[in-house]
C-alpha cells in the first residue's frame, strides 16, 4: 500500500468520474464550440455570480494572467511573502508581465489592510504604481489557513479607496468555503479576479478557472492564447470538473478531518518541534534541530509514505480524497510507533 500525501493534485479520477469524461460532448474550444467547456464556465461564474468565467489547464496560467490584466509592466504588486504567485510560478509576474512583487511579512500566509496601506508606493515618478492587491485562500505556506472574511473586506476597502485591483488565488478555496461556512457568491462580491482550481481536492486530473467583472475578463482569452493555454476538445477535461463540483466539494471534510488527526498524533512524537494550526487539509510541522529531515522524509518513504520537505527542517502533509481510511489508519499507526533515539532516527 503506498500512501502518497505530498499534495492533492496527487490524486487519479474516479471510475464515476471517468465515465462523466467519456461521456461529454465536446467541439473546438478555439471556436468557442465546446458544449461541455462553456457549461462549465457558465455554472462558475454563475456560483461566483460573476458575469464570465474561463477555463484553464493549470492554476498558475490562470493566475498569471489575472496578473497581466491588471498591471503593466513596471507596475507593482502587493502580495504576502509566502505568495503562490511569488514563490511557485517560477517569477511568472516578472517574465510575463513586467511587474514586480512589494512583500508583506504577514502571520500564516495573511495580512491586515493596515499593512496594505503601508504597502502601497508614493504617487512619485521613481516608485513602481501599486496596481494590484493579491491574495491567497486558503494559503498553502501558512498550512492552509483559512482568512477572516471581515479582513478581507477590510482589504478591499482599501483596493477601492486606492484605485486598486483586488485578485484571489482561490487553488484551495473549496476548502475554505467548507471550514467557514461561506458561499462562492460572497467571494465573487469582492474580488475583481477570483481563479479557483479543479485538481486540488476535488480530484480532476487538470483545471482550473478564472472568473471576473466582465470588463476586466473581455482580454482573458486573448492572454490564455498568448500564454499557449487555448486547448481544443476539452470537454473531456470541464466533464470532470462538473462532476466534482456535484460529488467532491462536501467530502472535503474527511480530509480536513484526518489532517486534523495526522497533527495530533505528530505533536505527541518527541521529535517534533511544532506542528503549525490546522484548519484544512494540509499540515506543516516542524522537527527538532538535532533530526535529520531528510532521514526522516527516507524513513517513512521506506514504508511507502511519502510526504515533502519545505526547508529548514519543516515538512508537509496533504490529506486528499484518494487517502483511504485504511491508509489513515495505517500512517497513524506508523506515528504512534515512531521513536527517536540519539543513535539515529526509528519508525
Amino acid at each position: 500500500m503506498t500512501i502518497d500525501l505530498r499534495s492533492d493534485t496527487v490524486t487519479k479520477p474516479s471510475k464515476a468520474m471517468l465515465d462523466a469524461m467519456m461521456q461529454a460532448k465536446v467541439g473546438d474550444d478555439v471556436f468557442r464550440e465546446d458544449e461541455t467547456v462553456n457549461q462549465l464556465e457558465t455554472r462558475v461564474a454563475k456560483m461566483f455570480g460573476k458575469p464570465s468565467a474561463l477555463f484553464f489547464p493549470s492554476g498558475t496560467m490562470a493566475n498569471q494572467t489575472a496578473i497581466k490584466l491588471h498591471t503593466s509592466p513596471g507596475d507593482q504588486i502587493i502580495c504576502d511573502k509566502f505568495a503562490h504567485i511569488y514563490n511557485y510560478e517560477s517569477g511568472g509576474a516578472s517574465f510575463n508581465s513586467g511587474v514586480s512583487c512589494k512583500l508583506i511579512e504577514g502571520h500564516r500566509g495573511m495580512f491586515t489592510a493596515e499593512q496594505v496601506i503601508e504597502a502601497i508606493n508614493p504617487d512619485a515618478y521613481y516608485y513602481s504604481p501599486t496596481r494590484l492587491v493579491e491574495i491567497e485562500n486558503t494559503a498553502n505556506r501558512g498550512g492552509g489557513s483559512c482568512w477572516d472574511f471581515n479582513d478581507i473586506l477590510k482589504i478591499r476597502k482599501v483596493c477601492g479607496d486606492n484605485s486598486l485591483g483586488f485578485h484571489l488565488d482561490g487553488a484551495r478555496l473549496w476548502n475554505a468555503l467548507v471550514v467557514k461556512n461561506e458561499t462562492p457568491k460572497q467571494y465573487g462580491e469582492v474580488f475583481d479576479t477570483i481563479s479557483i482550481c479543479l485538481s486540488k481536492g476535488l480530484g480532476c486530473p487538470v483545471g482550473s478557472l478564472l472568473v471576473g467583472d466582465e470588463a476586466i475578463m473581455k482580454n482573458a482569452i486573448r492572454i490564455r492564447k498568448v500564454f499557449g493555454g487555448n486547448m481544443r476538445q476539452a470537454g473531456f477535461l470541464a466533464a470532470a470538473g462538473l462532476y466534482a463540483l456535484d460529488n467532491n466539494i462536501e467530502r472535503l471534510a474527511e480530509d480536513h478531518k484526518k489532517a486534523k488527526e495526522i497533527g495530533e498524533a505528530l505533536a505527541k512524537l518527541a521529535i517534533i518541534k511544532a506542528v503549525e494550526p490546522i484548519e484544512t487539509n494540509i499540515v506543516i510541522f516542524e522537527l527538532n534541530n538535532d533530526v535529520n529531515e531528510k532521514a526522516f522524509i527516507q524513513k517513512l518513504k521506506d514504508k511507502n509514505i511519502h510526504i515533502i520537505g519545505m526547508g529548514t527542517n519543516k515538512l508537509r502533509i496533504v490529506t486528499h480524497l484518494d487517502y483511504s481510511d485504511a491508509m489513515h489508519e495505517k500512517f497513524l499507526g506508523i506515528l504512534k510507533k515512531s521513536q527517536f533515539k540519539s543513535n539515529g532516527l526509528k519508525i
